[in-house]
């Protein structure tokens, strides 16, 4: 007797092929047969005979390490047909160190809340090696699979030292230990290493303002770390240094081909910028450079939709990519932040370094910059530009008088990329940019992209940009191929993570971001999705139904469904 029998559902094997009405049979959470009629009891009959029936989505860029430890469920996540998920990106992760040093790395630069820190701080775990805090991932009651890259920040951290590794050079024998560690990472199922060159990723804790361990390594750090992932054709991930030019260069030469095996290499990101609105078209000449002349084997990651954030004030990632507004993200209070702003100095760096346009990632136009919330209601929906026109202020000298005055009761959005369609579909059909990219599980008060699979196929079904089993693919198969995971297909004897999908809700636009009041985190304010239910029917984990038109089962993170996932 089968548990679960799938009848007449149109079936997307997640590897591209044309789409076919069969039966699908599930038995102990996995795919016992698929056959055109399926005559065999079963304890559930689903009669899909209107909805397609695809692989489980994968999202390849979350930062969901802390929230696996308090509630591995990952409900938001799964809600939107996600069933596995890349962690440990961005050279976070916390496979190795001591609790209060990784949650002292991980707090800025994700803004995660002081809440969720603390209370992974109290019931933390100690594990004492990298293939321990594997097997303790595995005793979780995971919702969705979870393939863990290793960090480098932690692993320079527990090396060196917090202090050095934010100060120093490692020596020759700390180098080896580097190595030995991360090459017993690797052997022990870690699917890659991620890296951080990015300039804006900042601590906090004692050493607040530095940025994270990772960006202060040398060429040849990376190197030796390229070089494992190379000799055993893992992952490696890294976000450049958009600040230092060299950086491109050095990621380049780490992933060329000639004449040895290709890096596996993934690079953070490839986006349609409003500060430059050139620079989207440079990725499809570097890609087939690469990949096809120098022999590469490199994937681009890219947003599935506008990369819209919300900010607190001056307490927002947007931010940390100039002097004046870091010092404000480090203020541990209003009353800091005043003292600051009090300061004819501060203001008029503040002014300075807003105005510079060298370097820049976030455009800092104040005609693009919407009031959503404040203690002046006639303000909400309206620019900052048009505000200081209706006071007859100059818009920056308005900025800066509103940021002082309400703090952290003014809350505003911008969108920084990815805003226009055509360049943002160019990227998402290009064989070398992954549609990922979500963040998801950071920067919880600032965005909440977990539907990225959901809203590539909501744009494939509204523009024709991609066939849907294509689209399907591009969140499936394809990037579990890549990243060499088992799952992201329908086929007998694959463990049944899969969705229900109905088509007719393909045709709603993409999905606001919305604020809730989340339980995990006490309470806090996150930013989400909602909307899903109307394509989303149902979400099956291992077999189980976690998802139902948009009602998430208590099974989920309470009972274990998802596994870790090792390199196949």
């Amino acid at each position: 007797m089968l548990d679960l029998l799938i009848k007449n559902g149109l079936i997307f094997d997640g590897l591209g092929s044309p789409p076919m009405r069969q039966d699908i049979g599930i038995k102990n959470g996995r795919i016992v047969t698929i056959a055109p009629s399926i005559n065999i009891l079963a304890r559930e009959i689903v009669d899909a005979a209107n909805l397609w029936v695809t692989p489980g989505f994968i999202d390849i860029h979350t930062h969901y390490d802390l929230e696996l430890e308090i509630a591995p469920g990952l409900s938001e996540s799964v809600r939107h047909g996600v069933t596995s998920v890349v962690i440990g990106n961005c050279s976070l992760s916390i496979a190795i160190g001591e609790p209060q040093i990784l949650a002292d790395i991980f707090q800025r630069v994700e803004t995660l809340s002081h809440r969720l820190i603390a209370k992974w701080l109290e019931k933390s775990v100690s594990w004492q090696t990298p293939a321990e805090y594997l097997q303790h991932l595995q005793q979780l009651p995971l919702g969705p699979n979870v393939a863990p890259m290793f960090g480098h920040s932690a692993l320079r951290a527990h090396v060196m030292g917090l202090e050095r590794s934010l100060k120093t050079q490692p020596s020759k024998f700390e180098l080896k230990v580097m190595q030995r560690i991360a090459a017993d990472a690797l052997d022990a199922g870690f699917i890659g290493i991620s890296i951080d060159m990015f300039p804006w990723h900042r601590m906090s804790g004692e050493w607040q303002g530095y940025s994270i361990p990772s960006q202060h390594a040398k060429f040849k750090e990376y190197a030796i770390l390229a070089h494992l992932c190379r000799r055993r054709d893992l992952v490696f991930q890294v976000t450049p240094n958009i600040k230092r030019i060299g950086s491109f260069l050095e990621i380049l030469w780490m992933g060329l081909g000639i004449f040895k095996k290709p890096l596996r290499l993934t690079v953070l990101s490839a986006l349609d910028a409003v500060h430059d609105r050139r620079m989207w078209r440079i990725f499809a000449p570097i890609l087939f450079i690469w990949n096809r002349i120098l022999q590469g084997n490199t994937r681009f990651q890219t947003l599935t939709e506008p990369f819209t954030i919300f900010s607190d004030g001056p307490v927002t990632p947007l931010f940390e990519e100039f002097t004046t507004g870091a010092k404000l993200n480090g203020c541990k209070s209003r009353s800091e932040r005043l003292d600051l702003w009090k300061s004819e100095n501060f203001r008029r760096q503040f002014r300075q370094e807003w105005n510079n346009k060298k370097h820049r990632a976030f455009h800092r136009q104040l005609d693009l910059m919407e009031v959503v919330e404040c203690p002046q209601k006639s303000w909400e929906g309206l620019t900052f530009t048009e505000i200081a026109h209706q006071q007859k202020q100059e818009p920056l000298d308005f900025f800066i008088d509103a940021l002082q005055k309400y703090d952290t009761d003014l809350r505003w959005v911008a969108t920084g990329a990815n805003d226009r369609l055509k360049p943002r579909l160019a990227m998402m059909q290009h064989p070398y940019i992954f549609p990922g990219f979500t963040d998801a599980g950071a920067h919880v008060r600032n965005l909440g992209y977990y539907d990225g699979a959901l809203s590539l196929l909501k744009q494939a079904i509204a523009t024709n940009f991609l066939s849907p089993e294509a689209a399907i693919y591009r969140v499936t198969g394809e990037p579990a191929q890549w990243f060499r995971l088992d799952t992201g297909v329908i086929k007998v004897g694959a463990k049944a993570d899969i969705v229900l999908l109905d088509p007719l809700g393909l045709n709603q636009p993409i999905s606001p971001q919305v604020q809730i009041s989340d339980p995990v985190l006490d309470g806090e304010t996150r930013m989400v999705k909602r909307g899903s239910d109307d394509a989303i029917k149902a979400v099956y984990m291992n077999g189980v139904r976690v998802v139902s038109a948009g009602e998430v089962s208590d099974v989920l993170g309470r009972e274990k469904l998802g596994d870790v996932l090792f390199p196949v």
